[in-house]
């Protein structure tokens, strides 16, 4: 099973990405950081090195390995599933070592945190790979994610609503912002986890692979899943007449991206950061749900791993498309790891201001001893 190479090119990544060499020592200068993403579809990986307020890409990782298979309904990692995901956490442990990765994290999200036997499998991997995964909570899960990409929420929009489709859920964030204070955090108003991804509405389909005619069933499908969870509407939350914006973090919308992009392969330099307008993203998602599974897999911008589940991944999109409608929609090619390694960052600066305070008061002391010698 070949690893998607959507993220393999090294670059900047970052609030104002500064490409000065950075200091030798210090804070988040004195590491290699790696984040490591465990999810219901895909393992992936980012390893990077602090560039001032951004950080610089120098490896990265994505394998296909549907740990969530067959979860909706057995209610268990199923023991193939496990086995593709070590296998894909090892090549990630060798890509660690290679680079000297001195800080990690490691997290699992949506199917280890619904599986009975979740936990046993995270103690699995830290016996057969040495790494100490972590299942976190949709909240953090969420907040990582617009860490990752607050980047990208137009400077002259109130509001942004975050959407994350992932593999075994959705998470979704509302937040505002000040415009006259581009550079602050956003925030956060409320964060919400719809139970609905790709793969869990991909599996309520009998025929795989999924054709055309299974549309409607998976958009009725997701409409239900929105509709079972109290989620906020922007005229509840105070936005429906301010600036505000859609931004997609997940696969399904930077493929659409590169459709609209009308990119013969995909191109991460073009979708990360593009703007579509609503409709046009919506007419699209339109034009796929009509193309067959061959058709999908001939397609440059979909392919072989996700020929089958770009079709829920529409009917998730569309779904979030008819409940918060805006003029337009951020493609963001980023978001969860990348807050994971501004999260590290950002403790590695900590550290490093109290080693500087600790290292100041003993040298005042040592001064003041010799001054009273």
């Amino acid at each position: 099973m070949k690893e998607d190479v959507r993220h393999s090119a090294p670059g900047a990544i970052g609030a104002g990405a500064d490409k000065r060499k950075p200091p030798a020592s210090g804070g988040r200068f004195r590491h290699v950081f790696a984040a490591l993403d465990l999810g219901t579809n895909n393992c992936r990986l980012l390893v990077a090195r602090a560039e001032h307020e951004a950080f610089t890409v120098l490896d990265s990782f994505s394998r296909t390995v549907r740990l969530g298979e067959g979860l909706a309904q057995n209610g268990e990692l199923s023991e193939k599933a496990q086995g593709r995901a070590i296998e894909a956490v090892k090549i990630c442990v060798q890509k660690m070592r290679r680079h000297g990765v001195s800080r990690s994290c490691a997290i699992a999200t949506a199917a280890c945190r619904a599986a009975r036997n979740g936990r046993a499998f995270i103690q699995r991997l830290k016996r057969e790979t040495g790494i100490a995964f972590e299942i976190i909570a949709p909240a953090e899960e969420a907040k990582f994610a617009v860490a990752g990409c607050q980047a990208l929420i137009d400077e002259a929009a109130e509001g942004a609503v975050v959407f994350d489709i992932g593999g075994g859920s959705t998470e979704l964030i509302w937040l505002t912002r000040d415009p006259e204070r581009p550079r602050a955090k956003p925030n956060i108003l409320k964060v919400a986890s719809v139970p609905i991804g790709v793969v869990t509405l991909a599996e309520r389909i009998a025929d795989h692979p999924i054709e055309p005619s299974a549309y409607p069933a998976l958009l009725a499908g997701a409409d239900a899943a929105f509709g079972a969870v109290e989620l906020p509407t922007l005229a509840e939350l105070g936005l429906i007449d301010r600036p505000v914006h859609l931004l997609g973090t997940s696969g399904t919308v930077t493929t659409i991206a590169g459709i609209h992009l009308d990119l013969p392969r995909y191109d991460r330099a073009r979708v990360d950061g593009a703007w579509l307008p609503l409709e046009e993203a919506r007419a699209i998602i339109a034009r796929v749900a009509r193309m067959t599974f061959a058709d999908r897999l001939a397609f440059g911008c979909i392919g072989k791993d996700r020929a089958d589940l770009i079709l829920p991944g529409c009917a998730i999109f569309e779904a979030i498309a008819r409940r918060w409608p805006t003029a337009r929609v951020r493609v963001a090619d980023r978001g969860l790891r990348e807050g994971m390694l501004l999260a590290m960052m950002e403790k590695a600066d900590g550290e490093g201001r109290r080693r500087r305070s600790r290292g100041g008061r003993r040298h005042r002391r040592r001064k003041k001893a010799k001054v009273s010698a």
